[in-house]
């Protein structure tokens, strides 16, 4: 950090934010990075968004930033390449250190590190594309509705938003499924489909030890999909969440479990079902999570206490310096 902001930790500091970048998450990812810009701005921080183009390590050179805050969504923001180009370039960051960052944005991997940890998370098959043209697909398809049963949840490899994700109890759906998934990762993830209340539970660390904020609850018209999550009208939220207290004490410890399992940062979220017999589930692992307006994890901060004071301490303990 510069001179000024060391040795007077309240002084303004010079936060460089990133967003946009080339994944199908781009637009979210603007959304994102403006909204916390602004926020960060009313506090009276020096602040310049960057989209993550062929300009942005000399504009970064030249901005000098105090810290750097990445909010690039998806496969490109999110499995540590970035992040190595921060460390290389000796630039504290919010969010997590580019080894949690692989660890978490590869589902099969998020899924197995959770589960040595003890975290119960659905049955699963991860299979690539190329399986399909030299086994057949319609046999692999049997072999894995026999072994993981209908519904299923299809989702790709990497990347966020509800995009690729779909549906399916029977074998006409998984094909479709499977078509849809492929659109967005050459590897696809096949999901035991656990029915029950969808949680998101955000964890931050600035220093103390990572502790879990209120669950939020998110109930949706259909399937929580890309359009239900940034389209307002379609989701509601609660939070905090219409759980028993011991279930969302159930859920927080979860997410704090993951957090640290996959050796996370200063900020992440963990998104479970809840099922009939109020047992949390594991479905994902996000490091970048979104900060829009509809988002949840800005939601569970606000109900915390507060997204300024929140951010401010973000900025001024950041996870990863180098």
């Amino acid at each position: 950090m510069s001179d000024t902001a060391e040795s007077n930790p309240d002084a303004p500091l010079r936060i460089a934010v990133l967003a946009g970048g080339l994944s199908h998450e781009r637009d979210v990812s603007l959304r994102s990075g403006h909204r916390v810009a602004s926020v960060l701005k009313h506090l009276g921080h020096n602040v310049l968004v960057m989209d993550v183009d062929a300009r942005t390590i000399a504009s970064l050179k030249a901005f000098s930033p105090d810290v750097v805050w990445p909010l690039v969504h998806g496969g490109h923001g999110e499995d540590g390449g970035l992040q190595n180009v921060l460390i290389a370039l000796d630039l504290p960051y919010v969010g997590t250190h580019s080894d949690g960052c692989q660890r978490a944005s590869f589902k099969p991997t998020a899924k197995a590190s959770v589960r040595a940890a003890g975290v119960l998370t659905p049955d699963s098959v991860t299979l690539p594309k190329a399986y399909f043209s030299q086994l057949g697909a319609q046999e692999v398809l049997g072999v894995v509705a026999g072994h993981l049963g209908l519904p299923v949840v299809v989702k790709p490899n990497q990347g966020g938003s509800g995009l690729g994700v779909s549906y399916a109890e029977n074998a006409d759906e998984l094909r479709t499924a499977m078509v849809s998934c492929f659109a967005y990762d050459e590897r696809a993830l096949i999901e035991r489909y656990v029915e029950g209340t969808e949680l998101a539970v955000s964890v931050v660390d600035t220093g103390d030890g990572p502790h879990a904020l209120p669950a939020v609850e998110v109930v949706s018209q259909g399937r929580y999909d890309f359009d239900a999550r940034y389209n307002p009208g379609r989701s509601e939220y609660f939070v905090p969440a219409r759980v028993d207290d011991s279930v969302q004490a159930r859920a927080q410890e979860m997410a704090v479990t993951v957090h640290r399992a996959l050796g996370l940062g200063n900020l992440s979220r963990t998104d479970l079902i809840v099922d009939a017999e109020g047992q949390p589930w594991f479905i994902d692992a996000n490091v970048i999570p979104g900060m829009t307006e509809v988002s949840l994890f800005p939601m569970a901060a606000q109900a915390a206490g507060g997204l300024p004071k929140l951010y401010d301490d973000i900025v001024r303990h950041p996870a990863v310096c180098p």
